[in-house]
């Protein structure tokens, strides 16, 4: 991987959905390309919502929508352009107030990071979307 990398979410990733939940994820940068951290895009239909405990930093930039984060009855609201900063062993619910999209970054990697998790689990919760 060169220094500098450009991705979208249009780039041919691997996406995984949430139960029956109109969820979508995928991981554009992450260990397989030697990075530190995790870049995503997430896609989450009005009204959907998703309880997590992070066990990682993420940052969320919202880029479609809005999209909130409730964690000890506070519920944070971020619009286009505004994003959102969650502390490793976060207890939240990530929710979309109308279709949502939105970029995650996290370190350390988002995935390997809940596999260590007492909340490794969840991790089942999503599978492979096909194609």
């Amino acid at each position: 991987m060169s220094g500098v990398t450009k991705v979208t979410s249009s780039d041919g990733l691997e996406w995984y959905r949430r139960l029956d939940q109109d969820l979508l994820l995928a991981d554009a940068i992450d260990q397989r390309h030697d990075a530190a951290m995790t870049v995503g895009f997430v896609r989450y239909g009005a009204g959907e919502s998703n309880p997590w405990t992070v066990s990682y930093d993420e940052a969320l930039i919202v880029t479609k929508g809005r999209y909130s984060v409730e964690s000890g009855g506070v519920v944070t609201t971020a619009s286009v352009g505004e994003v959102i900063y969650l502390r490793a062993g976060t207890d939240l619910v990530y929710r979309a107030e109308e279709e949502s999209e939105v970029v995650y970054v996290s370190y350390p990697h988002w995935m390997a990071a809940t596999e260590q998790s007492p909340y490794k689990d969840r991790l089942a919760e999503f599978q492979p979307v096909a194609d």
